[in-house]
């Protein structure tokens, strides 16, 4: 199983929890069916990505990037790269690589939401996850990251852009 045919597959079985992103993954679908390179940044109409928004151990905070280029508070994630075998995977290699965090679990049950913004290299197509951290877990800040910091879930909305907040939203949700 290819790259592409994790993501046909994660993106058919998914349950969207609401119109909105139906209509998303939807389009996430039309858009692999016309595009057989989509799951790669040079696609110049856009790619898939795969991000996760990291919880801690007591499930009350959040581990946040500032994105070193987009100078904005973030999950980690980022492009899918040849080695990854599913979404899952790039989702968290994304999170470690980011946060400095070995250990990283994903939550049970796939995505939480679909994510369709405008970089400065292309349309991302992000498809996010949330990522466990392991007791007693202490961050890295990478090359990609100006600085790392634990928010609680309410402080989410305040520091982090509409997307953020969305997903911080659909995490408490399927933690409940």
């Amino acid at each position: 199983m290819t790259l592409r045919d994790d993501a046909e597959r994660v993106l058919k079985e998914w349950s969207a929890p609401d119109g909105d992103q139906e209509a998303l993954r939807l389009r996430y679908l039309e858009f692999l069916a016309a595009h057989p390179d989509g799951m790669w940044k040079p696609c110049a109409d856009g790619h898939m990505t795969a991000s996760a928004l990291i919880v801690d151990t007591a499930r009350e905070r959040v581990l946040l990037t500032l994105h070193r280029k987009l100078n904005m508070w973030l999950q980690t994630g980022g492009h899918c790269e040849p080695e990854d075998v599913t979404l899952a995977a790039a989702a968290l290699r994304e999170a470690h690589e980011e946060s400095g965090v070995a250990g990283l679990t994903l939550l049970p049950g796939g995505p939480v939401g679909l994510d369709l913004h405008h970089t400065p290299c292309a349309w991302h197509l992000d498809v996010q996850y949330v990522a466990l951290a392991p007791e007693g877990a202490v961050p890295a800040i990478s090359e990609e990251s100006l600085d790392l910091r634990w928010y609680g879930y309410d402080a989410v909305a305040g520091v982090a852009d509409e997307s953020v907040a969305l997903l911080m939203e659909r995490t408490r949700a399927r933690l409940a």
